[in-house]
């Protein structure tokens, strides 16, 4: 069964930045996958990270301290499976 969840999209620019972030927030140890960009979001990489809404404070200042570029924080509702 799948349902509609709130989730924080993080949006990149470009695939080599979703791919860093991807493996900086892992080393970090922050919940979280790389996801196809959501289509109502606009950006110029097709892939995104996704994370809990609740991530928010720590995953900015994660990218901060990672010198990880975000082109954008996004809430999102997203299908997932249960």
């Amino acid at each position: 069964m799948r349902e509609r969840v709130k989730r924080l999209v993080l949006s990149f620019s470009t695939t080599t930045q979703a791919m860093a972030a991807e493996q900086w927030f892992q080393r970090k140890n922050l919940p979280g996958r790389l996801i196809p960009l959501p289509g109502s979001i606009s950006a110029e990489c097709g892939l995104a990270w996704c994370t809990e809404i609740e991530q928010k404070r720590t995953v900015e200042q994660a990218a901060k301290e990672g010198a990880i570029q975000i082109q954008g924080i996004h809430e999102v509702m997203l299908y997932e499976r249960k």
